[in-house]
This record gives C-alpha cells, sequence and structure tokens, in this order.
C-alpha cells in the first residue's frame, strides 16, 4: 500500500508535490503549535483553578480551625473534608462534602501529613470525572483536602482544540489551494522549457539546413530560473551551431565525394577508351602502340598523383599520430631558390623574381613537403595567369616567424571565390580544361600542410594582383 502510494506520488507533476509537501510541512507546524497551545492553556487554567482554591481554603481553614469541620458549603460541585492526621493514617472527620468514592481525597491528606508545603493533585473520581485536589495543613495533625470540577477546563479546551482544528483546517486548505496556484506561476517557465524542449523533439534534425527557431522568453521566475533559462538558450545556441557545422560539413563532403568521383573518371575513361584501342588493328603497329601505352603511363600517374594528395589530405585532417612530415633543421632561403629553379625550367613564359635577403632562414620543417607547399603556389601562379605574366617570391624574416609571398599580376581572384579558394577540388576558372587547370587540390594540399608546421596561409591581393602569403613560426634559426 505505502509503495503505490509512494509510485503514485512520484508520478505527479512538480507542482502539485511541492504543494503537498508543503501542505504535510505546514500540517506539521500547526500540530506542533495547536499542542503547545494546548497545553499552555490547559496548565494556565488549572493554575487559575489553583490560586482560586488557595483563597477559598484560606476561609475554610479558618473555618475548619474554629468548628472543627467546613460548615460554609463550598462552591457547587465543589467538595471539602477535614482528616485527623497522625501515625500514617487519616481520619475523616463528620459532616463532610465528600463524593461516594473517597479515597483519592484521603491517600492526598495521608501524603500531606509527610508533607511541609501545601499539595496539588489531578484525579479522576468515579462517576465524576477529573478534578484537581489541594491539601493545606489546618493546624498540626489537621489537613483541609479541597477538590475543584475540571469539567469547565476540559470543555474550554476541547473548544479551543475544535477552534484550532477549524482554523488551521481552513488555512491549510488555503495554503494548498493558493500555494498550489502560486507554485504553478512560478513553475510557468519551466513549462514553457518543457514546451520548447517537445518542439524540438518533433524538430526534423536531419535537414542539411536545420535550424532551432524555438527558444525560451519570459523574465519570471527569480534569479535561478533565469539563469536556467540563459543556460537553455546558451544550450540551443549551440545546438543551432553545432548543426550549422554539421551541415556545412555534409554539404562539402558530398561535394568532395562528387568533384573526386568527376577528377577520377576522367583518366579513368581514358585509360579504359586506350585499352580499347589495343583491340584495333591500327594499335598493333609498333608506333601506335608506343603512342597509346605513353597516354596509358599518363592517365595512371596523373591518377596516382591526384590518389597521393588525397591520401596526404586525408592524413593531415585524421591528426595521425605518425604524421606525414619528417621534421629536421633546413634552409628556407635554399628552398626557396629551389623552387623558383624549378619554376623557371618548366615555365619559362612567366618572368620569375626572387627576393631572399642576405642570410639564411633556418627553421625546422619537413623539406620536401615545404618545398611542395611552394611549387603548388607557384604553379598555381603559372596556371590562372596568361603566358609573360610577372610572378614574384618575397621571402622576410618578422620577429618569431618567416614570411614568403608568392604574388602574380594576373586576372587576380574575384571576391565571391576567395572564401572557398582553399577548398578541395574548387576551382576559380571552371571553363579550364583538367589538363592546364590540374585537379583543384593544389591550395588544399598547401594550406593543410602549412597548418601542419602550425603555420598560416593568406590570400591577399585585388583586382590585377594574387598575393599568397605563408607565415611559418621560426622556432629555429
Amino acid at each position: 500500500m505505502i509503495r503505490r502510494l509512494w509510485r503514485a506520488y512520484r508520478g505527479l507533476r512538480l507542482g502539485t508535490r511541492l504543494a503537498l509537501g508543503l501542505g504535510a510541512l505546514s500540517l506539521v507546524v500547526f500540530a506542533v503549535v495547536g499542542t503547545v497551545l494546548t497545553a499552555y492553556m490547559r496548565d494556565y487554567l488549572e493554575r487559575q483553578l489553583a490560586d482560586q482554591m488557595k483563597l477559598v481554603q484560606v476561609v475554610q481553614s479558618k473555618d475548619a480551625a474554629e468548628h472543627g469541620t467546613v460548615r460554609r458549603k463550598p462552591y457547587y460541585g465543589w467538595y471539602t473534608a477535614v482528616y485527623d492526621v497522625s501515625a500514617g493514617s487519616a481520619d475523616l472527620r463528620t459532616p463532610a462534602e465528600v463524593p461516594a468514592d473517597n479515597r483519592a481525597l484521603t491517600a492526598l491528606a495521608r501524603t500531606m501529613a509527610r508533607s511541609d508545603e501545601d499539595l496539588t493533585r489531578t484525579v479522576r473520581i468515579g462517576g465524576h470525572g477529573p478534578y484537581l485536589l489541594r491539601a493545606c495543613e489546618v493546624e498540626p495533625g489537621v489537613v483541609l483536602v479541597s477538590a475543584a470540577p475540571l469539567g469547565d477546563v476540559e470543555d474550554t479546551v476541547e473548544q479551543l482544540v475544535m477552534v484550532q482544528v477549524v482554523a488551521f483546517g481552513l488555512a491549510l486548505l488555503a495554503l494548498v489551494v493558493f500555494g498550489r496556484r502560486m507554485l504553478r506561476r512560478g513553475l510557468k517557465p519551466l513549462s514553457d522549457m518543457a514546451g520548447t524542449a517537445h518542439g524540438i523533439a518533433s524538430h526534423d534534425l536531419s535537414e542539411s539546413a536545420a535550424r532551432l527557431p524555438l527558444r525560451v522568453d519570459g523574465r519570471d521566475g527569480g534569479r535561478e530560473v533565469a539563469e536556467l533559462r540563459t543556460a537553455f538558450n546558451t544550450m540551443l545556441e549551440h545546438i543551432d551551431d553545432s548543426l550549422a557545422v554539421r551541415a556545412e560539413a555534409e554539404r562539402r563532403l558530398r561535394r568532395f565525394v562528387a568533384d573526386a568521383s568527376h577528377e577520377l573518371r576522367t583518366p579513368l575513361m581514358s585509360v579504359r577508351g586506350y585499352a580499347d584501342l589495343f583491340q584495333y588493328a591500327a594499335a598493333d603497329e609498333p608506333g601506335e602502340r608506343e603512342r597509346h601505352l605513353a597516354r596509358l603511363r599518363a592517365e595512371a600517374a596523373r591518377m596516382g598523383v591526384l590518389l597521393d594528395d588525397l591520401l596526404l589530405l586525408a592524413r593531415l585532417d585524421a591528426d595521425e599520430v605518425e604524421a606525414p612530415l619528417r621534421w629536421e633543421e633546413a634552409d628556407l632561403t635554399e628552398l626557396v631558390r629551389q623552387a623558383a629553379d624549378a619554376f623557371r625550367a618548366g615555365h619559362p613564359e612567366h618572368p620569375l623574381t626572387v627576393a631572399t635577403g642576405p642570410a639564411g632562414v633556418t627553421l625546422r620543417l619537413d623539406p620536401q613537403r615545404m618545398r611542395q607547399v611552394l611549387d603548388n603556389l607557384l604553379t598555381n601562379a603559372a596556371v590562372h595567369t596568361p603566358p609573360g605574366t610577372e610572378v614574384s617570391v618575397t621571402l622576410s624574416v618578422a620577429p618569431g616567424a618567416a614570411r614568403v609571398a608568392v604574388a602574380d599580376r594576373g586576372p587576380g581572384v574575384p571576391a565571391a571565390d576567395r572564401e572557398r579558394i582553399f577548398d578541395r577540388f574548387y576551382r576559380v576558372d571552371k571553363a579550364r580544361s583538367r589538363d592546364r587547370g590540374g585537379s583543384g587540390l593544389g591550395l588544399a594540399v598547401a594550406g593543410s600542410l602549412v597548418r601542419a608546421h602550425g603555420g598560416t596561409i593568406e590570400l591577399g591581393g585585388g583586382p590585377g594582383v594574387t598575393v599568397f602569403t605563408v607565415t611559418l613560426p621560426a622556432a629555429a634559426r
């Protein structure tokens, strides 16, 4: 039974549980207050009655000392008895106003014989109800015992208890009703948050542009609820940002897969086409066969370079324990000169200017990968500018860093393409052929390698000028 009630209680709403808990606590407080008040009132009334009996016994003692017994009639319902006490016995003097069962009065008289102070007792006399007994000494060996009924005191206490029960019951009912209403109003912000949470649960988070338009508003509930509301809205903002990042990552992944498939399909189709040529007689001629084999090797080499770049990017993104970098002390000036010599040999139609400064710049880096970064930037300048365009490489040293700037005076990069210039498979000129324009991985590989070295790569310049600036930390000089 208790377990069933407990389960039912735990199934109630928080406001109802708080209201019931407040009611239970109030009931305990009311019970304690009522008990203390009732006990105090009973004690007060009994002390008042005892004081009244003391005054009456002053007169009765004089009457008993003069006449041997109390001749004056006591109050209605009161009893008065005079006892001779000696040798532990108590003999009632007659006539006396005593109940039929006067054992309590006699026992108090015997006790009074051994006491130096007046005695007061509360007893229940058979057939008459509760009485307050008071004994005092009239003269040596003579004791006066008076008994006053406590019926009026009991009635007063019962009325007080009844008033308390009614008053406390009404107060408890009002407390539960109005407390429940106030709690419901105070907990309304929490209900709003719950409604917002349900709205979020019904929101389709699988959409590529998923956004949570729901927010918790309002100013009610106090500081604690305001802090919870702020934390809740902050969490929603964080979820929104995470969803936006996930949507962007999914969009880039889909674009990456599509571009990679497209880039790989072209050389594969070429390989398949040249392989089919070997089925014809013309392909059996030695010269024709060698030309087709050369094209096959070229397409296979192109696929190999593409796959190597993709593998390098994947390893850099995964941040593997064994990073694809071989660190050593290298002269960045020498790497720039080697890249410039290779560019002049491969692209004689583009005049190249190199400014490296008088002294060498020694850094801790991977020479092969840094040379790949320089080659990609220079090749990008040659591929995307017409013949005769000037290209320059500038090496400079700043406090704590070394900078390499590769600039050209070609058409420049449009503002709409600047944010995506380092994306994989992204080309500014969509109409450029892959034989001339590359796969669109050069700048992506360069950016990833620079970041793996702890540096940054930035695109600068404007219309008619394109500048790629690579900044590397000067950990060693």
